[in-house]
């Protein structure tokens, strides 16, 4: 079941990405990728699957600490092997918070395919800033 993020993230949403689970330092997103998403290999763009990996990160950043936004400061990016999708299958996102000071959260995030298999890897540096007046409380902002 798809927990809602709470604020308008155009890009998320276009994208399609669904957050499954926001507790604890932990996050889980799953991803399907369209047929505009992928490259020209017919896998999904190395650009969607970056940005699916800086939201899982934000995300797992955010839920020890959701009163705050938090803004990417850094992020590096090890591709493993295609993150292929059947037609309506899903990739999934991990992201574990490693690190956090008052200001600054450190990351990592996996996506896997539907066979399990590591596809990406990537390490993030946030920082926490005060949300904005203009978002729903109990939203939950990512970028």
């Amino acid at each position: 079941m798809s927990i809602p993020f709470g604020a308008t993230i155009p890009f998320v949403d276009h994208l399609g990405f669904t957050l499954e689970k926001f507790e604890g330092g932990q996050s889980e997103l799953h991803y399907a990728p369209q047929p505009e998403h992928l490259n020209s290999f017919d896998v999904t763009h190395g650009g969607a699957v970056m940005a699916l990996l800086d939201v899982v990160m934000a995300t797992a950043a955010r839920s020890v600490e959701v009163s705050m936004g938090v803004v990417t400061i850094e992020m590096k990016t090890s591709f493993m092997r295609p993150a292929k999708v059947a037609a309506g299958q899903k990739l999934t996102g991990h992201g574990q918070l490693l690190h956090r000071t008052r200001t600054m959260a450190f990351t990592e995030g996996k996506i896997y395919d539907t066979e399990g298999q590591l596809c990406a890897h990537a390490t993030g540096t946030f920082k926490y800033l005060p949300r904005s007046n203009t978002e729903p409380s109990g939203s939950v902002p990512t970028d």
